[in-house]
């Protein structure tokens, strides 16, 4: 366990007397505040605010930040209230507590919903004051480290939520050691087959390594003193979850980590990185492809350094990087490296650093992206940046994360010409506005302003930012089909009662309308954009509301309207949609639905609700406006029968088709169309159509059907 005075000897020498005092009157508070209470360790609460202060003390953090490090559990876990703070350490630690509060106060059932809103408040607190990340940071590096007292399923949903959110933003930030750190210690928990199997892997390689590393490191040392060089050398061997995660997103086997082994050269100047760099090509050969210059273009978090992979004499890949001391400190500590509390406001200094210029986009996105799921899949590419760089064709260098198309590029460029892109030249040659750009691309835009962003846009935008201008000009041409459609609707419900003419149009109207309907309005516009959207449904309940002093007649029915009411069937409610039974709905043919599996409700103007599977690729590619998404469920008391088509892979032998027609039907599956093709090497496809009754019994004809062994494959279309 830490020990207060070990803090206070880390900060004694930059803090002066009243911050050191302020301090210790911070840990007698929180002694006071936390006593009696005990760790899931057994150990006392205490040593938990004293150990993330210790680590705030060594990213060198001011006494403020330290005061709320100590204190950052007091008004969770304790009977402190946030005016005893204020009282007792200012304004400014204070508001730093908060924001550390409303982080871990998040009670979302769904884990979905819980990760979205836990990345909303920490952004939120971000942008009030920075520092907040930095407390929880360390606050949660010092809870992964104690995880394995907690229950199973708490270790795995903490140690989840870490490299899914913290380890990013982190990452974001730039504060590499940080991240690693999260990384590692998240990583045992989350998924420990590949935990032991990579550190099985690695262990009886450490001491070969190290001892190649040494050996190189001397080599290394002794070209920089011959060529005057001051140079510090350091070696490290990559750790679990970096092998992890470069196995799994290259698809590489372990032999193939070339940086699996890595020397870090830290010199005074970026001109002696790049000379080091050179007697290092002139003395081992090294693969051009992994040669990156990340002093030239930094990485987005502003990462600098020069990045090479070096061939030795016994066939061996070693990664080799070189910085000065200000590159290297700010790839360790990031955006913390540079944070000057005691020169300027925190505020005013956040709006300046560059690498928060992805925390300020992300905020418009929380102001119009609704969906939990939504916003994550568009903030994904904001957090984990891997990125590429390309070239205006006048040699500007625009970075984009790895994946970006050329209209990304074309809404980075600026807003209206990727609204207005009608097509693209890559090195000087046509090519669709889908295509994945590569390093060293030289991108052209050519702008056509008859040209207008379709829902297909989403299928080629990668980026965040393309996403959201192209939904916003979607949701803005909506909005304006919805406010014509929402006129006819509601001229035609007008046109079924019997009103006074003084109340059907002017100011009067719109006085009844904005008290009756439970929508926040300025204009009727708005109103009418509700109706057309769904929103709002023009029946006698909602005339009722406008006008409950008047006794509403409908007016008589032709003769030939009240034959077609009588032909008309209703039909019977399958689906709840927000918990409520309701018969306008149809299931969407693109997907068909099948009682049982997850769906989603999605709101068409006029028509009802069409009810897509939460797999169906219009909903997955986020083709259908997800403002129009509502929530929906099946009704269990209503029983039906459901379409399910299965595409079958297998030998073509004598029999099969038999079998499988055999086995359906004994599970009571009714085909009723198959289509078999053949082909020259003995083996065949077939779909079937089937009704069924649920998703079980689908699964439960799949799983008869793989148990065929000339069957290869089972998959549902």
């Amino acid at each position: 366990m830490i020990r207060f005075e070990n803090i206070l000897e880390k900060v004694s020498s930059s803090y002066t007397d009243q911050e050191i005092m302020r301090l210790k009157k911070a840990y007698v508070f929180a002694a006071h505040a936390h006593k009696g209470q005990i760790r899931r360790s057994g150990e006392p609460y205490l040593s938990h605010p004293l150990e993330v202060a210790n680590m705030l003390a060594d990213m060198k953090m001011d006494a403020t930040t330290l005061v709320a490090g100590i204190l950052h559990d007091v008004l969770e876990d304790t009977e402190v209230t946030a005016p005893e703070i204020e009282n007792n350490f200012g304004k400014e630690a204070a508001h730093l507590i908060e924001g550390i509060t409303k982080i871990s106060l998040i009670e979302v059932s769904s884990p979905e919903s819980r990760k979205a809103e836990s990345i909303r408040k920490i952004i939120l607190a971000m942008t009030d004051d920075v520092r907040v990340i930095f407390i929880k940071l360390a606050d949660r590096i010092h809870n992964l480290k104690t995880l394995k007292f907690l229950p199973e399923n708490k270790q795995k949903q903490i140690a989840r939520e870490t490299l899914e959110i913290y380890a990013p933003i982190a990452n974001r930030l730039g504060m590499g050691r940080i991240k690693a750190e999260l990384e590692d210690l998240s990583f045992r928990y989350v998924d420990p087959d590949n935990y032991f199997k990579i550190a099985s892997l690695v262990d009886p390689l450490k001491k070969k390594a190290e001892k190649e590393l040494k050996n190189i490191q001397r080599t290394l040392e002794q070209l920089m003193e011959e060529h005057l060089i001051p140079a510090e050398i350091f070696y490290r061997i990559k750790r679990p979850y970096s092998i992890y995660n470069k196995m799994g997103s290259r698809h590489v086997p372990f032999d193939q980590v070339f940086d699996f082994m890595a020397l870090r050269l830290i010199s005074d100047t970026a001109k002696n990185c790049y000379a080091a760099l050179g007697i290092v090509h002139q003395n081992w050969p090294h693969i051009p492809h992994r040669f990156r210059d990340f002093i030239a273009m930094p990485k987005p978090n502003l990462y600098q350094a020069l990045h090479t992979t070096i061939i030795t004499e016994k066939k061996q890949t070693i990664e080799i990087q070189f910085r000065t001391q200000d590159m290297h400190d700010l790839a360790e500590n990031g955006i913390s490296a540079h944070w000057r509390y005691k020169e300027a406001d925190p505020k005013a200094l956040m709006k300046e650093d560059k690498r928060l210029t992805w925390l300020r986009e992300a905020i418009e996105l929380y102001k119009e992206q609704k969906s939990p799921r939504e916003f994550l899949k568009s903030l994904k590419t904001d957090l984990i940046p891997e990125e590429v760089y390309v070239f205006t064709p006048k040699g500007t260098v625009i970075t984009l994360p790895l994946g970006a198309t050329v209209l990304d590029f074309a809404f980075r460029i600026h807003s209206e010409l990727g609204l207005h892109a009608g097509g693209a030249k890559i090195n000087a040659k046509l090519a669709p506005l889908k295509t994945i750009l590569k390093p060293g691309d030289i991108v052209e835009i050519l702008e056509d302003l008859n040209t207008t962003p379709s829902r297909d846009w989403l299928n080629a935008a990668y980026t965040s930012k393309a996403r959201h201008h192209i939904k916003r000009w979607l949701n803005q041409q909506e909005r304006i089909k919805n406010i014509q459609l929402g006129k006819k609707m509601w001229a035609k419900e007008l046109g079924k009662y019997t009103l006074p003419p003084g109340v059907k149009k002017g100011p009067a109207m719109w006085t009844r309308i904005s008290q009756a309907v439970p929508f926040k309005m300025k204009k009727m516009d708005d109103f009418y954009a509700l109706l057309g959207f769904g929103k709002i449904v023009p029946n006698k309940r909602l005339m009722e509301k406008i006008f409950p002093e008047m006794d509403l007649a409908v007016k008589k029915e032709s003769l030939l309207g009240r034959v077609v009411t009588k032909v008309k069937k209703k039909p019977e409610a399958v689906i709840l949609v927000k918990n409520e039974k309701t018969a306008s709905t149809k299931l969407a043919k693109c997907c068909n639905p099948i009682k049982g599996e997850p769906i989603t409700g999605y709101m068409t103007s006029g028509k009802g609700i069409t009810v897509h599977s939460l797999r169906c690729p219009l909903v997955t590619k986020e083709i259908l406006d997800p403002q129009r998404m509502v929530e929906a469920s099946w009704d269990k008391a209503i029983k039906g029968v459901y379409l399910g088509k299965l595409l079958i892979k297998g030998e073509d032998s004598p029999g099969v088709l038999a079998r499988l027609t055999t086995v359906i039907a004994q599970q009571e599956g009714n085909i009723t169309k198959a289509e078999v093709v053949t082909f020259p090497d003995k083996k065949g496809q077939i779909k079937f159509s089937l009704n069924i009754q649920d998703v079980e019994h689908l699964e439960k004809i799949i799983e008869k059907i793989s148990a065929i062994k000339e069957i290869f494959s089972v998959e549902r279309v």
